[in-house]
């Protein structure tokens, strides 16, 4: 029997488990920085293993090694999932609907930590397949800045042994099971946060000479702050939203400021941060000229995820091998942000996307949605991939 076939095999026996793994989690879920005794759960899964495992990692994450024993290689590569949930109601009817009220696993991190749990026992019988080291990488607080990502990285989880290359997948609802995607170069989008304040002098609107109107000036600001993508390089993907916009006064009071709020996503670095430099001059040149002023807050987010060019070559061949050609889909970009690319800033990075939609079930919904679910007929698939991945990147195969 070939590899492949073993490790599919594999996957099909160990998918009931997999399936255990997920449920539990989603049973439990906990929000980003208190995931306590999701990574208690983990820990245990991965020590009876016989792994060693380090604790308390950018706050609730956890690292573990995995030698090959194929031979001697100095090869390092990560796996990464994240483990936290959001505050969101579940609406789903299901044996394995959320237990702790207002918290719920609506973006799949529950199949990310337990196909990755998975790929670790996979791996682990098959450590006489590969040389070098397998870190896994189960990662908190995804859903919040500065993303648990960042502070992996910070306590060290690349290095010692120091990591060469990261896989990462995602679950996909727009993309039937047994369907992977994959995208080489830019992927998914910056996410900065602006917030406003245009401050004024409020009174009677009937003697608008008398005082400083904060409404019109955030008008003629949010005017020309369009300027500062609709005149940059079209060749480049950004956006400029802005979904909050509050001013208190009435049809007969001018208010004293406005606040407004919103977000710049952009695929280029550079593209990023002149955006938001143009920003900060615009704001407080607008105000200055009609004699307001602007205190402005820029909550810097995720940075561009971008999948290293030779190894999503790499990968897309192997998932090719894997599911067939026909199960492969040719991503489009997404202006949606991901913690991952933390990680991608450091190091060759691939993220890409497993399909879990299946209409006949009814398992339709996307994703930050109380009605979030997915085919769990896809984590057979999730977890020997990840494996087989791993080993043929290991062996450069």
């Amino acid at each position: 029997m070939d590899l492949k076939q073993r490790i599919q095999d594999m996957a099909a026996t160990l998918h009931p488990e997999v399936v255990g793994w997920r449920r539990h989690l989603h049973s439990h879920p906990e929000l980003s920085f208190e995931e306590r005794e999701t990574a208690a759960y983990v820990q245990a899964q991965l020590e009876a293993l016989g792994l060693e495992v380090q604790t308390g990692i950018g706050g609730h994450g956890l690292v573990a090694l995995l030698r090959g024993t194929a031979g001697p290689s100095d090869r390092v590569l990560a796996l990464r999932a994240d483990m936290d949930a959001l505050p969101i109601t579940e609406a789903n009817e299901v044996p394995y609907c959320s237990q702790n009220p207002g918290v719920m696993h609506a973006c799949g991190h529950d199949a990310h930590t337990a196909s990755l749990l998975g790929t670790v026992r996979i791996l682990s019988d098959l450590r006489d397949q590969f040389a070098g080291t397998v870190k896994f990488l189960f990662q908190p607080a995804e859903e919040r800045l500065p993303g648990g990502a960042s502070l992996m990285i910070q306590d060290g989880a690349l290095q010692a042994p120091e990591v060469e290359a990261i896989l990462g997948q995602h679950v996909q609802p727009y993309l039937d099971a047994g369907k992977i995607g994959v995208r080489s170069g830019m992927y998914m989008a910056s996410a900065d946060e602006i917030h406003l304040r245009v401050i004024g002098k409020g009174g009677h609107a009937a003697h608008p000479a008398h005082f400083i109107d904060p409404v019109m000036i955030t008008a003629q600001m949010l005017v020309s702050l369009q300027q500062v993508i609709s005149r940059s390089d079209p060749r480049i993907p950004a956006i400029l939203s802005f979904g909050r916009v509050e001013a208190l006064g009435a049809t007969n009071i001018i208010p004293e400021e406005v606040k407004v709020a919103g977000t710049l996503r952009c695929l280029d670095e550079t593209k990023r941060h002149a955006a938001l430099e143009q920003i900060r001059r615009i704001v407080h040149q607008v105000a200055e000229m009609y004699g307001g002023r602007a205190e402005l807050d820029l909550k810097l987010g995720y940075p561009v995820l971008h999948n290293d060019e030779a190894l999503t070559a790499r990968s897309r061949a192997r998932i090719a091998d894997y599911v067939g050609e026909e199960n492969v889909v040719d991503l489009d970009i997404w202006m949606a942000a991901e913690d991952f690319a933390w990680y991608t800033q450091e190091i060759p990075g691939c993220f890409y996307r497993l399909g879990t939609r299946n209409e006949a079930r009814g398992i339709i919904h996307g994703l930050h949605t109380p009605r979030f679910d997915i085919d769990e007929d896809a984590l057979a698939l999730s977890t020997g991939l990840m494996a087989w991945l791993a080993i043929q990147e290991l062996q450069g195969a």
